[in-house]
C-alpha cells in the first residue's frame, strides 16, 4: 500500500517539474549525460525528461530564429558532422520497424570565426538540397558580405552560387587523405591527412583565413557535449525530431550560457547579440515562456461510464 501511494505521489510530482529540477535535468543534458542517465541522477522518469528535451528544443530554435539576426561577421566557416539515428545507413534495410528518416543524420553548422557563435544549423540529410536551405538560412542571419570557407564537399558550389551570387568572397578547404593502413581498415577513423588545398571560388577571399578549423572544434564540442553523437555507444537517437531538439538545446547552450576559454565571454556576448552571461534558468524560462502561450486545454464535464451488463 506504501508503495502504491509513494509512486502515486511520484508520478504527480514528476509530471510537473519546478524551475530548479528542470534547470538540473537541462544542464546535465548539455553536459554529455544521455537521458537514461538523467533519469538515474535525478530520480525522474524517462518520458518527463525526453519531453523537457522536446520543450526545451522547441523553445531554443524559436529564440536562435527571432534573435540570431544581422549577425556582423567578417568570416564565417562550414561544415557538416555525422550521426545516425534509429540505425546506420547499412543497416536500415534489415532494421525492424526502422522510420522514414532513419539512417545517416547530418548536423550542418556555420561558425562566426571571430565571436566563435553558432550562426545556423541544420538537421538532415548532405545532399544538395540541404545544402541549399542551409545557406540560404546562413545568409539570411548575416548584415553583410562575408568570407566564406567551406570543406570541398560539391553541394556547397551550386548552393553558395544560387544563394550568394557574386556576393561573397568564397573559398573551399579540400582535404587530401592518403591510403589507410591495413590495420585501421574497418575503424571509423579516416585515413591520415597528408595535406590541403585552397581553392578560391567567387571574390577575392584572404587565403591566410580559408580555413575549417574553428567549425572543426565547434564540432567536436558537439560530440562532446550531446550523448547522442558519442560513438560505439547505444545512446544514440532513434527519432530524427529528438534528435533536432538536442541539437538546438546545445546551439542554445554554447551560444548563450557556456563561458567560452579564450574568449572569456560566451559566443553570443562576442557577436553583439547579447549583453549579459546567460544561465540554465533562462533557458527554462523560455521554456515557461513558450508554455504560458499555449492555449490551455479544457476538459469537458466527467460523465461516468454505466458498466455494460456482462451478458
Amino acid at each position: 500500500m506504501l508503495d502504491l501511494i509513494f509512486f502515486d505521489h511520484y508520478v504527480r510530482v514528476m509530471n510537473k517539474l519546478d524551475a530548479k529540477a528542470r534547470s538540473q535535468i537541462l544542464h546535465l543534458l548539455c553536459e554529455g549525460n544521455s537521458i537514461r542517465a538523467v533519469t538515474r541522477i535525478t530520480g525522474t522518469s524517462k518520458n518527463t525528461v525526453t519531453k523537457l528535451l522536446i520543450d526545451a528544443g522547441r523553445a531554443c530554435m524559436a529564440y536562435h530564429d527571432e534573435h540570431i539576426r544581422r549577425v556582423p561577421s567578417k568570416r564565417i566557416q562550414c561544415d557538416e558532422i555525422w550521426s545516425f539515428t534509429y540505425a546506420k545507413q547499412k543497416n536500415v534495410k534489415t532494421a525492424k520497424a526502422a522510420p522514414d528518416q532513419a539512417g545517416d543524420t547530418w548536423t550542418w553548422t556555420a561558425l562566426d570565426a571571430d565571436s566563435k557563435l553558432i550562426v545556423s544549423y541544420l538537421v538532415g540529410g548532405r545532399d544538395a538540397g540541404y545544402a541549399h536551405a542551409f545557406i540560404e538560412d546562413v545568409a539570411d542571419r548575416l548584415a553583410n558580405r562575408v568570407q566564406l570557407t567551406t570543406d570541398g564537399h560539391r553541394a556547397y558550389l551550386e548552393a553558395v552560387e544560387g544563394v550568394f551570387g557574386s556576393d561573397v568572397d568564397y573559398a573551399q578547404l579540400v582535404k587530401m587523405y592518403g591510403v589507410a593502413p591495413e590495420s585501421a581498415k574497418g575503424r571509423y577513423s579516416p585515413a591520415e591527412c597528408t595535406g590541403a588545398r585552397k581553392t578560391r571560388v567567387e571574390g577575392d577571399p584572404a587565403v591566410e583565413h580559408v580555413s575549417t578549423s574553428y567549425v572543426e572544434r565547434s564540432n567536436l564540442t558537439i560530440r562532446m557535449h550531446m550523448r547522442r553523437f558519442t560513438r560505439l555507444t547505444n545512446a544514440f537517437s532513434k527519432k530524427i525530431e529528438n534528435h533536432a531538439y538536442a541539437v538546438a538545446l546545445h546551439v542554445m547552450y554554447y551560444n548563450f550560457v557556456r563561458m567560452h576559454s579564450s574568449l572569456r565571454v560566451t559566443p553570443a556576448m562576442a557577436a553583439g547579440v547579447t549583453d549579459q552571461l546567460w544561465e540554465i534558468d533562462d533557458i527554462v524560462g523560455l521554456v515557461e515562456a513558450m508554455e504560458a502561450r499555449r492555449p490551455s486545454k479544457k476538459r469537458g464535464p466527467y460523465k461516468k461510464r454505466k458498466r455494460e451488463d456482462s451478458n
